[in-house]
């Protein structure tokens, strides 16, 4: 259990599974729309004939929410992986949300625990702030030696900005968090919410390149906003800001979120050739998945 979540999904309940479960023809699913661009089935695949499971993973892809809980329910699934435009809205179809989902505000997978008396329960969790964590630690095992005490920084304002700032602040040292956005308002009311969740960490709002170049340099760095040139002014900004921050003297980690069409993005080329030591976006997607199988299969 690397990724130390499997101890604590126990306080809902004792496993689901029995000694023949690992015979049995299980499912899973990716409950979502549009998927037609998830690598999750191949992971999932890969990862179940690993472990010799004769269980699946397939798509379900709807526009129709209220397909979720019957689908969850069916007596042969073991839990399912939750994306947009759903990850907020399924946390009150759950019997229970862990304090990941709930601080991020949003979950990505369900998993089951059994009371005493036998009676399933239902838990969100969020397991995207793991693999952001393990895409750091599994990739650079001495990078807390470096992060711990020190500044982070997080591009962008959405559901994967706020996995990735609970990661560093939870798990990987970080003393602050920066967060540069195209949009003020966007920072403000993401800040607002992870507060009035319970996240405890300092976030600092950067909005401009001088107060950037004023500011102690980070050592951990997660982009998450999508692969398009800046366009408008809030874009070309946060651009500069950025910029501003890789071209520091200190150079650290960096981990690009984005691979949709292309893993190699510009953000990832920039930090690049500035000198940082940057991760592909597949390697959280691939440990969050990892994650999943361990609350699944255990």
């Amino acid at each position: 259990d690397s990724s130390g979540i499997l101890e604590p999904s126990y306080q809902y309940g004792a496993s689901p599974l029995n000694d023949t479960s690992h015979l049995q023809q299980l499912k899973t699913f990716l409950f979502g729309y549009p998927l037609h661009n998830s690598l999750a089935p191949l992971l999932h695949a890969k990862l179940f004939k690993r472990l010799s499971l004769p269980w699946t993973y397939s798509l379900m892809e709807t526009e129709d929410a209220s397909q979720f809980t019957p689908a969850l329910r069916e007596a042969n699934v073991i839990g399912c992986a939750v994306t947009m435009p759903y990850k907020v809205s399924m946390m009150s179809a759950v019997d229970e949300v862990t304090a990941e989902g709930r601080i991020i505000g949003a979950i990505n997978t369900v998993f089951i625990r059994k009371t005493q008396d036998g009676q399933p329960v239902y838990i969100g969790t969020n397991t995207d702030c793991i693999g952001v964590r393990e895409a750091f630690l599994q990739n650079f095992p001495d990078v807390l030696k470096h992060s711990t005490g020190k500044p982070g920084l997080v591009i962008g304002a959405g559901g994967a900005c706020r996995s990735s700032i609970y990661a560093l602040w939870k798990w990987l040292g970080t003393s602050k968090i920066y967060l540069v956005n195209r949009l003020e308002s966007e920072v403000t009311d993401m800040i607002h919410s992870l507060r009035t969740a319970g996240f405890e960490g300092e976030l600092i709002h950067v909005s401009s390149v001088e107060m950037a170049e004023s500011l102690e340099p980070p050592v951990l760095v997660v982009g998450t906003v999508p692969d398009f040139p800046p366009r408008d002014e809030g874009e070309v900004v946060a651009r500069k800001i950025v910029t501003s921050f890789l071209s520091k003297e200190n150079k650290g980690y960096v981990l690009e979120m984005c691979y949709h069409p292309n893993p190699r993005t510009e953000f990832f080329e920039i930090a690049t050739w500035a000198g940082w030591k940057v991760l592909y976006g597949t390697e959280a997607m691939i440990y969050q998945g990892v994650a999943q199988q361990a609350l699944w299969t255990e």
